[in-house]
């Protein structure tokens, strides 16, 4: 045999013998036993860490080698720490997802944040919803009159949240004379300030999270509904709609573009490359779960609103946003105080 035969029948056994250990991992081999972590961008007690928790204790039975799924906290601006950190550290091999406000989309348009929310490997998102401003009872501020004529100590979280940017809102487009006191971790500590008194109300509460985690406020007559903002479907709040409160097209057309992620109220996504098998079975188990009896008869339990909303209809409101008119991103950057 010569040289150049020995090296050919060489090559063609490391071929075979490599080729076993080529072979892709199927789902259920990848997934067995493993840790798959879900990252929340808020603190524990609010309404998407307690979505994310309940997701946490169903996904694991519906995912092939059955895995423990974990949720974690990550807190930071408002959740676009966890946002990028799911955008550009968290590792890409379909054991790590999670969720952030739903306003945090917005921030590449708005403040030039480093990600591009349409590259997120999309799972979808449990429900729609609208965000409500809200006063304490005692407050003076009771109506959206008051809301526009008095000034009104609002709690914030961090630019970009939900909080500050509807406050922001009020401000630049209805010309609220509102004050915002921002820095808190989540809704929870904003609504522990609004019951001492430190606070008259704040804004971007979501109505699912009212019903879940304060529904004695609206029980008790504790509160005041100042104004909803969502794109509709939300007859049940009586509140007066803040869209239906401009007329100024430009100005409509900029509350539009922001209040498209209502449509989006919990999001969920893996990073971006996400192998599309591993994906694949992420988005089956997400949509499984929250649509399971278990799931369901537990949100029920806990007040939370369940509507599911699939990954390609949260990409295709991504497109849309994405693509309006450079002038009307811009009004809605000033709206949001970018």
């Amino acid at each position: 045999m010569t040289i150049k035969h020995l090296r050919a029948a060489l090559l063609g056994l490391l071929a075979l013998t490599a080729a076993p250990m080529a072979r892709a991992q199927t789902p259920d081999e990848f997934y067995k036993d493993r840790t798959v972590n879900v990252i929340i961008g808020y603190s524990v007690g609010g309404g998407y860490d307690l979505y994310a928790r309940l997701l946490s204790r169903f996904m694991g039975d519906h995912m092939p080698g059955k895995p423990t799924v974990v949720p974690q906290n990550m807190t930071g601006a408002g959740s676009l720490k966890a946002a990028l950190y799911l955008a550009s550290i968290a590792p890409k091999d379909g054991a790590t997802f999670g969720t952030f406000g739903r306003s945090v989309v917005l921030e590449p348009l708005f403040s030039g944040a480093k990600f591009d929310p349409r590259k997120y490997s999309w799972l979808g998102s449990i429900t729609a919803d609208s965000s409500l401003c809200v006063s304490w009872a005692d407050s003076p501020i009771k109506t959206w009159d008051d809301l526009m004529t008095k000034q009104a100590r609002m709690g914030g979280q961090a630019n970009g949240s939900d909080p500050d940017v509807y406050a922001s809102i009020l401000k630049t487009l209805f010309g609220s004379n509102l004050r915002l006191v921002t820095g808190y971790p989540g809704n929870n500590e904003m609504a522990l300030a609004l019951e001492r008194g430190e606070l008259d109300g704040f804004c971007g509460l979501s109505w699912s999270s009212l019903l879940s985690r304060h529904r004695d406020w609206i029980d008790g007559h504790k509160i005041n509904i100042l104004v909803k903002a969502s794109a509709g479907g939300d007859d049940q709040i009586v509140a007066p709609q803040m869209l239906d409160k401009l007329t100024d097209p430009k100005k409509r057309a900029a509350l539009s573009l922001i209040l498209a992620t209502q449509a989006m109220a919990r999001p969920y996504a893996a990073p971006p490359g996400v192998d599309p098998a591993r994906l694949a079975v992420l988005r089956r188990a997400f949509m499984d779960t929250i649509s399971s009896p278990e799931f369901r008869a537990e949100a029920d339990k806990l007040g939370l609103d369940v509507a599911p909303v699939p990954a390609a209809e949260v990409e295709k409101r991504l497109a849309d946003i994405y693509s309006q008119p450079a002038d009307v991103v811009a009004l809605a950057k000033q709206a949001v105080g970018q």
